[in-house]
């Protein structure tokens, strides 16, 4: 192929056995609408109850918030290509929808890494507590979640930005950053470097959620009530945390070095675990395990419908 990138457009040749198609269109669908919901209540209920503005509740709907705009960089897009004889991407399109999600699984890992924080405090200061985790010190963290991952992400979209490329296919349900890299007619030693420094980063991440849980377990071995809040406030993240850096790891490693012979469905299964279970599991498991939530909510459903 002739380089001319800025008007390349990708096939994205992992769909191309998805049959039945009308199936998979539902399930689409169907995934995205209770992701929404889900996530909506959760943020609608928390901010409307004035009862719920707690730092923990905050960080919270900013994980929600955060599994919305990742799938929103997904399933529209897929559901679209699911209707369209031939699955194909614009190279602004690609580098788009790779940014989204990239900046989106990165945000997973310093918003748990700030709930983490969090807990700690709640748990091993609680006197310290409301002057530690201030208003300035939430909206501080929340800003940190964001801007942290847009300034790791733009150098490394950039960077593959300035390839020329040789290929068009992308072997995937949506674009990553990795198989555009693929399609480059040149060597790719700075980016392969720089993407494992950011993958180096967020395992950073995930080993100080878990440094802080071997704290929150020594703190609480001799106080029931910091038991019972450990298991409450701390299952859903060590849950959430454990799912998701498994999730990642095997997109990285498979999509780096998996092989052809590995069955299509499964890759296509993996592929979107992260941007299915997360989504769905983290309003389910907070909403529930957060006690003052669950009542908030159906008092705000009982009065919406009442009236």
């Amino acid at each position: 192929m002739e380089d001319n990138s800025s008007q390349t457009i990708f096939v994205l040749s992992g769909m191309k056995d998805l049959r039945p198609k009308c199936l998979y269109v539902f399930l689409s669908l169907s995934v995205y609408l209770l992701i929404i919901l889900l996530n909506m209540m959760l943020i609608v209920t928390i901010f409307v109850e004035k009862s719920l503005h707690e730092p923990m509740h905050f960080f919270v709907c900013n994980l929600c918030f955060n599994g919305l705009y990742g799938t929103t960089g997904f399933y529209p897009k897929f559901t679209y290509d699911l209707l369209s004889p031939s699955p194909v991407i614009s190279y602004v399109g690609c580098f788009t929808q790779s940014f989204v999600i990239y900046i989106s699984f990165m945000c997973e890992y310093t918003t748990l890494v700030i709930m983490a924080y969090d807990r700690y405090v709640a748990i091993c200061r609680p006197l310290e507590y409301h002057n530690i985790i201030g208003a300035q010190t939430v909206a501080k963290a929340i800003l940190y979640s964001w801007t942290f991952p847009f300034m790791l992400v733009l150098p490394n979209i950039i960077l593959t930005g300035q390839l020329p490329l040789c290929g068009s296919s992308i072997d995937r349900l949506y674009c990553d950053n990795w198989s555009i890299v693929k399609q480059s007619c040149l060597p790719t030693t700075t980016i392969n470097t720089y993407g494992f420094v950011l993958l180096f980063i967020f395992m950073a991440h995930a080993l100080i959620v878990m440094f802080s849980y071997q704290r929150l377990i020594i703190a609480c071995r001799n106080s029931n009530n910091n038991k019972r809040k450990f298991m409450r406030t701390c299952g859903p993240h060590l849950v959430s945390l454990l799912n998701f850096t498994v999730a990642v790891l095997f997109d990285v490693i498979f999509s780096r070095y998996g092989t052809k012979d590995f069955p299509e469905h499964l890759r296509n299964a993996f592929q979107v675990e992260i941007l299915v279970i997360p989504p769905i599991l983290n309003p389910l498991m907070y909403g529930l395990k957060l006690s003052e939530v669950p009542s908030k909510l159906f008092h705000s459903l009982f009065c919406f419908f009442l009236h």
